[in-house]
């Protein structure tokens, strides 16, 4: 466990690395140097399929590895984010504390929530805009709604009742 560990330690900071680096303005140059240098050997090689070769060949393994180095630090700055929002939703009172790990979800309850909150963003603009309701708010606001649509169901029931007696 702890040489994955290690493994995983080691490549997270190879691979932050890597991305500081090629993402800089002097990994540009570079790169732009050595295209700019092959392009200007054309003529000595009379452009060959061999000088085209090196070229693709470069082109394709440095591509293969960023997607990997790229994923990578694209999954770490996500997870990141992640945290920053559930210490957010964790430390307002207003929040719902059901959306912290919101991304671990299985698919319907993600769509579940998703339509609660088109709901809420429906009703707020309704409402006057500068009010502010939490999904907790707006979800109690409508139990105590449908409840009492059903109560009152229920009366309605009891008086027909009593009426046809």
């Amino acid at each position: 466990m702890a040489k994955k560990r290690s493994l995983e330690d080691a490549f997270s900071r190879f691979a932050n690395r890597a991305s500081t680096a090629t993402g800089s303005p002097w990994a540009f140059v570079i790169a732009l140097v050595l295209v700019l240098g092959w392009a200007l050997t054309g003529p000595l090689f009379d452009y060959s399929d061999t000088w085209q070769l090196i070229a693709n060949t470069g082109t394709t393994l440095v591509t293969f590895l960023m997607v990997f180095l790229i994923q990578h630090a694209q999954n770490r700055e996500t997870r990141a984010m992640q945290l920053k929002l559930d210490e957010l939703v964790g430390a307002n009172e207003a929040a719902s504390n059901e959306l912290i790990d919101a991304e671990d979800l299985d698919e319907q309850h993600f769509k579940d929530l998703d339509r609660r909150f088109h709901d809420l963003a429906e009703r707020a603009r309704q409402l006057d805009p500068s009010a502010r309701i939490s999904i907790h708010d707006a979800l109690t606001e409508a139990e105590k709604a449908i409840a009492g649509h059903e109560a009152g169901q229920g009366q309605q029931g009891r008086r027909g009742a009593q009426g046809a007696s």
